[in-house]
């Protein structure tokens, strides 16, 4: 997706419809900086307000995100061509995501262990002591609350019953029983429990 490319086109866009980017903001309920953004490529406009920017545009969401005017010809062609490489563009994102979810994992042990380790073996005080050993269970605790986060929303879990695909709910993630990313959890499609591997793509 060239965001450079959308960028242009939405400037474009606006000023066929005699809007300045002040005014287009306004109507949107947001800061006209956002709307810079988007004309500078920094950015794309938020999935809550895309429909109302098209409306306002006289474009259509597909001619937003291709950056031009798609003829009625090519629409069909050009819309399955957008959707595959949004669904690229996803799976790429959930995998940049999953390592992410180790780093957390790794940063927020190694800091609870330091801070034990300086607890354990560091003349201090004994409150000093006890705050952190607390301090770094609680980032430890957000840290692997944050990943399991991760997991969760990154990708999809698969039925080994089934074969459904399905992304489930943060307490069945966080209460499953799991080896790595292999999850014992029941299926919302066939209802059967087993257990389920973390896939990218669908």
């Amino acid at each position: 997706m060239d965001l450079i490319k959308i960028g242009k086109f939405i400037s474009q866009k606006r000023k066929e419809q005699s809007l300045t980017q002040l005014a287009l903001a306004e109507k949107l309920g947001i800061t006209d900086r956002a709307v810079s953004k988007w004309e500078n490529g920094k950015s794309l406009p938020d999935a809550a307000i895309m429909l109302e920017l098209c409306d306002l545009l006289k474009i259509t969401v597909n001619d937003l995100l291709r950056g031009e005017v798609v003829s009625m010809e090519k629409y069909n062609e050009k819309t399955e061509k957008l959707l595959i490489e949004l669904v690229k563009q996803k799976e790429e994102a959930d995998k940049r995501l999953l390592s992410l979810e180790v780093v957390i994992g790794i940063i927020s042990s190694l800091f609870l262990f330091s801070m034990v380790f300086v607890a354990s073996f560091v003349e201090m005080q004994d409150l000093i002591r006890i705050a952190l050993i607390v301090f770094g269970f609680l980032v430890f605790i957000v840290g692997i609350a944050y990943a399991i986060r991760i997991e969760q929303v990154a990708g999809y879990y698969e039925c080994k019953k089934c074969g459904h695909k399905y992304i489930p709910t943060y307490n069945s993630v966080l209460w499953s029983m799991h080896m790595g990313r292999t999850r014992y959890m029941k299926c919302p499609h066939c209802g059967e429990k087993s257990w389920q591997k973390k896939v990218i793509g669908k």
